[in-house]
């Protein structure tokens, strides 16, 4: 009988080693990023495979988040000023379905590509549970920002620093 002592503990080590598993997010900058693909809210189809030669921008975010809506704005101001050179955004809600009209309220401020989580497929990024969750792929589709370590903030001496230099590639 002891040698099945440890037998209590399988349901914690299956657990434990599947939500740490690679296999589930092992994004890493400076690799090749996971796709993500599906359908927008004005029903047009998006594929970051299909943006590649633009710098991308995907934001998972959800309306009651307020770190989410103070860096929209930000991200906005910059989209305006260089969407003309290849940079496009993706705000993908992370809302619960009751809470997705004020999502939609939110997003008519913002001219970004907007989703629902459920009719976008992001499984390569893993389970995002983080929020804002910033993710940024530039023109080779290689992963420059990962939204799931560091600082999660988006403002505008990131972009600056960060996707400037990306545009101009």
């Amino acid at each position: 009988m002891p040698k099945y002592r440890y037998i209590r503990y399988l349901p914690l080590i299956l657990f434990i080693t599947c939500c740490w598993s690679p296999v589930f997010a092992d994004i890493q900058i400076d690799q090749p990023a996971p796709n993500i693909e599906g359908t927008l809210l004005d029903g047009k189809p998006f594929s970051l495979e299909a943006n590649k030669g633009k710098v991308v921008l995907v934001n998972f975010w959800a309306s009651w988040c307020e770190p989410c809506r103070e860096e929209m704005p930000i991200i906005e101001s910059y989209l305006k000023k260089n969407q003309s050179k290849g940079f496009e955004v993706l705000a993908i809600t992370m809302d619960k379905p009751s809470d997705l009209e004020q999502a939609k309220q939110i997003m008519q401020n913002y001219s970004f590509l907007f989703s629902e989580k459920k009719h976008m497929d992001y499984s390569g990024y893993g389970r995002i549970w983080r929020i804002p969750s910033t993710f940024i792929i530039d023109k080779q589709g290689v992963l420059r920002k990962n939204g799931m370590t560091g600082d999660p903030k988006v403002d505008t001496k990131l972009l600056e620093q960060l996707v400037t230099p990306l545009l101009s590639n």
